[in-house]
């Protein structure tokens, strides 16, 4: 059993009107929220976003600002930076179109991440240290506080 001529032209174009709907709505959004500056590695990027100033600020004073938000904030490898980038691309624009967000907390996912740069990064320096004398489940960021962004 077919659908009549005239169901099909109408259901056809109300899928082509919702799909079309949902892209240029989805464009619109990426575009005026600066999406595309999850693909580049200038930290100045991370300031379109109002909330990242003094996070950005506090890293231009500190000893860590020859290093991008990147180096430190994504995974090394093509594939976990991008899913990463996505992930937390997708966490922003919901918490900042949903939410009331005017700080940014870094979740637990993304620490692990940032410690594992600062291991990767110094392993020559705390070879020594780690893991003998660090308790487990402790971060680097845990005693060095201010490395990154100089709070």
């Amino acid at each position: 059993m077919s659908l009549p001529m005239r169901l099909r032209t109408s259901l056809g174009l109300t899928l082509a009107l919702t799909v079309g709907l949902v892209l240029g709505l989805g464009a619109f959004t990426f575009i005026y929220g600066k999406g595309f500056s999850y693909f580049v590695d200038d930290p100045a990027a991370c300031v379109n976003c109002h909330v990242m100033k003094d996070n950005y600020d506090s890293w231009a004073a500190a000893s860590h600002r020859g290093v991008s938000c990147n180096g430190c904030h994504v995974p090394s490898g093509t594939a976990a930076k991008y899913l990463s980038k996505a992930r937390n691309g997708w966490l922003h624009s919901y918490a900042f179109t949903f939410r009331d967000v005017q700080v940014l907390r870094i979740r637990q996912p993304n620490q692990r991440v940032v410690d594992a740069n600062c291991r990767s990064c110094h392993a020559r320096l705390v070879s020594d240290v780690f893991p003998a004398r660090v308790r487990a489940g402790r971060y680097c960021f845990d005693c060095h506080k201010g490395a990154g962004h100089g709070f």
